[in-house]
C-alpha cells in the first residue's frame, strides 16, 4: 500500500499558496481574475525515479547533468594527470645509459686489458650502463675502497679486475694448481639498496649479461693456448679441470643488500599511507574547525592561521609517533647503522614527513575545499610515487623534478637509516622542511584571500538584512 500524505511531511506541497489577491485582501475575488488553484504532488519517499512528475523530472535531469560533467571532468583529470606515472616506466631502458659504471683494472696484463676493452665496447648504446676506465691507483685500499666508492653513490656498479690475475690464470695451468677459483677473476661492486628496482630489473641483469658474455669470449681465445702452457695436460685435466672450462670467471658483491623484505612498506608503499593519514588529519582539523563549531568565523586572521599552522603539528607528532612504532614493531631494523638513535631519527623523519605532505593539503584545502580536495590528493600522490619507482635518472628529463619531491627525499633517508645507503639525511630533512615553509606560506596567502571573500560576503548579507528595515522606516508616519 502506497504510504498516505498524512504520514509523510510534504514540504514540496503549494496547498498554502495564495494569490495576490487573497494575500492582501479580504474580499472576494472577481469573475475577471480566478484565484490561483493550489498545484497538487505527491508526498515525500513515493516517487519512482523514471517519474513523470515534473519536479521529480526536473531534479533526474539536473542529476544526470551533474554526473555527466562530473565524468567528463574525472576522465580528463586521469588522461592529464595519470599519464605523469605511465610516462614515467614507459621507456625506462632507453634511459638505462645514464647510469654511470666504472672500471678499474689491477691487473694490467692480458686478462685486465681483454675485459676492460670488452666492457668499454659495451658502452653507447641507450639500453646499456655507460663505462669508464678509472685508474686503480686511485684505490689504495683495494675491494675496501671500492665498496665505499659504490656505497657512496660514486658509481652506480664498479666492474675490478683482480690485480695479478693473469699471472695467477698461468700459474695454476703450469702447476695443475686445483685450489685455483675462477670468479676471484673479477668483481663486481653493486648496491642494490640505493634502488632494488632498478637493481633487479636493469644493474643486475645487465651486468650478468656483460660479464657473461666477456668471460665467454675470453675463454674461448684462451683455452687454445693451455696446451702449450701445461707441461702435462692430461695431470691438469684431472686435478684442476676447471681451469680448462671456465679459466675466468666473476662473482658479484652487493654492498648494500634489500635484505628486509617488510621495509617495502616504510620506503615506498608506506608512504603513500603516510600521506592519507595527513589527508585524513587535515579533513579532521577542517571538520572540527568549520563544520562542528565554526570556530573559524570567530577567530581574527592572526589566530586563524596560528592554530591551521600549530594544530596539525602537534597532532603529527603523535600520530606519526604511533606510525614508527607500528614498523618498529615488525621489526624493521632503523638501529644497524645510527644505534639506538635510528628509530627517533625515522621518527622525526615520519613527523616531519607528515608535516611537508600534509602542510600541502591544509593549504590547498583553503581553496579547494573539501569538495574538490581529492583531486589534489590524487595529483600530489602520483606527481610523488612517479619518481620513487625508478631513479629520476632513469627517467625523461622532465622527472628530474623529483629530486625536490617530499616522497624522494623520505624514501632516500629512510634507505640510510635502514640499509645503510649514503648519508644525506641532513640534505633530507631540509628539503622536508622547506616543503613545510612554503606550504605555510601559502596557507597564509590563500587564507588572507578566503577571509576577504568571507568579509565581503558577510556584510553583503549584512546589508541585505537591513534594507527591508530601511524601507519600513522610510514609510513609517
Amino acid at each position: 500500500m502506497e504510504p498516505t500524505d498524512d504520514k509523510f511531511p510534504r514540504s514540496r506541497s503549494h496547498s498554502s499558496f495564495q494569490s495576490p489577491s487573497q494575500a492582501g485582501d479580504d474580499t472576494a475575488p472577481s469573475s475577471s481574475n480566478p484565484p490561483a488553484v493550489a498545484k497538487p504532488t505527491l508526498p515525500w519517499f513515493t516517487e519512482s525515479y523514471l517519474s513523470n512528475e515534473p519536479e521529480t523530472a526536473a531534479a533526474r535531469k539536473t542529476y544526470i547533468l551533474f554526473l555527466a560533467s562530473r565524468v567528463v571532468v574525472i576522465i580528463i583529470f586521469l588522461l592529464s594527470v595519470l599519464s605523469i606515472y605511465w610516462g614515467a616506466l614507459w621507456q625506462t631502458p632507453r634511459h638505462v645509459h645514464n647510469l654511470n659504471g666504472w672500471v678499474v683494472d689491477f691487473d694490467g696484463s692480458q686478462v685486465g686489458q681483454f675485459v676492460s676493452r670488452a666492457v668499454i665496447a659495451s658502452s653507447g648504446e641507450p639500453t646499456a650502463i655507460t663505462w669508464n676506465v678509472v685508474s686503480a691507483d686511485l684505490f689504495p685500499n683495494g675491494p675496501r675502497d671500492l665498496e665505499s666508492a659504490v656505497i657512496q653513490e660514486r658509481a652506480w656498479a664498479i666492474i675490478a679486475i683482480s690485480q695479478n690475475a693473469t699471472e695467477t690464470l698461468r700459474t695454476a695451468v703450469v702447476a695443475a694448481d686445483d685450489t685455483y677459483v675462477a670468479n676471484r677473476t673479477i668483481s663486481a661492486y653493486v648496491a642494490e639498496a640505493r634502488s632494488e628496482n632498478a637493481y633487479r630489473v636493469i644493474v643486475h641483469p645487465d651486468i650478468v649479461t656483460l660479464l657473461d658474455g666477456i668471460a665467454e669470449a675470453f675463454n674461448a681465445q684462451y683455452i687454445p693456448q693451455i696446451p702449450a702452457l701445461s707441461p702435462n695436460l692430461t695431470a691438469l685435466l684431472v686435478n684442476a679441470p676447471t681451469l680448462v672450462s671456465q679459466p675466468i670467471s666473476y662473482k658479484v658483491i652487493n654492498t648494500r643488500p634489500f635484505d628486509v623484505p617488510v621495509a617495502t612498506a616504510v620506503d615506498f608503499v608506506g608512504l603513500i599511507f603516510l600521506l592519507i593519514l595527513a589527508f585524513v588529519v587535515t579533513m579532521a582539523h577542517y571538520a572540527a574547525r568549520v563544520d562542528a563549531t565554526h570556530l573559524e568565523d570567530r577567530l581574527t586572521f592572526k589566530w586563524l592561521i596560528i592554530i591551521r599552522v600549530i594544530n596539525p603539528v602537534i597532532m603529527y607528532f603523535f600520530v606519526s609517533c604511533f606510525y614508527s612504532l607500528l614498523s618498529l614493531a615488525f621489526q624493521v631494523p632503523f638501529s644497524r647503522f645510527f644505534g639506538s638513535s635510528g628509530f627517533v631519527i625515522y621518527w622525526m623523519l615520519s613527523w616531519l614527513s607528515m608535516c611537508a605532505l600534509g602542510g600541502a593539503v591544509e593549504s590547498v584545502i583553503t581553496i579547494l575545499t573539501p569538495r574538490l580536495i581529492a583531486f589534489f590528493l590524487l595529483i600530489w600522490i602520483i606527481a610523488n610515487v612517479s619518481v620513487c619507482v625508478f631513479p629520476p635518472v632513469l627517467l625523461p628529463g622532465v622527472y628530474r623534478y623529483g629530486y625536490a619531491m617530499p616522497f624522494y627525499n623520505i624514501q632516500q633517508a629512510i634507505r640510510t637509516i635502514v640499509f645503510g645507503t649514503r648519508n644525506k639525511v641532513g640534505l633530507n630533512f631540509g628539503v622536508l622542511i622547506v616543503w613545510i615553509f612554503v606550504s605555510w606560506c601559502t596557507l597564509t596567502l590563500f587564507q588572507y584571500v578566503k577571509r576577504r571573500q568571507a568579509i565581503r560576503a558577510h556584510e553583503a548579507a549584512t546589508a541585505a538584512a537591513d534594507a527591508p528595515e530601511s524601507s519600513l522606516d522610510k514609510r513609517a508616519p
